[in-house]
């Protein structure tokens, strides 16, 4: 039992330092405006972190936690200690690939997503079926905005269906939907 706590008190700390890593732009940009620093911070950090009811909402789809800017850095950080944060970075990818300007951007976006994630072997390789990575690559010899939906599409199921219950159920998550009880309780 005690063994059992002192790993959990463990990636507990883990957790909060990587959490106060990601948050330290934030020191970096009110560093630069001078005054009570930590003062600063401390107020971002509220203005940044939801509610518990905001937390809460994000229980009820993957799209209302992807929209949420604490939500998705959230699940960003949960991915990571999956290991899986390639399935979240793909779909951003595609996401931005389809705001691109003009058709040569989309043509290098498009080049670049593939080879990081599609393609077998790449760095960040997401779990596709053999069908739909080659209906990807054919999909590059005429580049359009809907290049990537059925990749995109699937590995959101894949989030959905996996990782995102798993996030639900987390200690990251279920600390964010009862922090009002815990600071009640102080």
């Amino acid at each position: 039992m005690l063994h059992t706590m002192v790993d959990f008190s463990e990636k507990y700390l883990e957790r909060a330092k990587d959490m106060k890593n990601r948050l330290g732009f934030l020191r970096r940009r009110n560093e630069s405006g001078g005054g009570s620093n930590a003062a600063k911070l401390d107020k971002v950090i509220k203005t940044v972190k939801p509610s518990s009811e905001e937390a809460l909402k994000w229980g009820e789809s993957l799209d209302k936690l992807l929209i949420h800017k604490y939500g998705l850095a959230a699940f960003r950080a949960f991915l990571r200690t999956e290991f899986s944060e390639e399935n979240l970075e793909f779909w951003l990818a595609c996401e931005d690939y389809k705001k691109a300007k003009s058709q040569s951007k989309m043509t290098s976006k498009a080049k670049k997503i593939f080879g990081e994630y599609i393609a077998i072997q790449s760095c960040k390789e997401v779990n596709l079926d053999s069908y739909t990575r080659e209906h990807t690559k054919e999909n590059l010899q005429k580049v359009s905005r809907s290049c990537f939906d059925l990749a995109q599409k699937r590995i959101y199921g894949l989030m959905e269906k996996d990782s995102y219950p798993r996030f639900l159920r987390s200690d990251l998550y279920l600390d964010l939907i009862n922090q009002k009880k815990q600071s009640a309780a102080s």
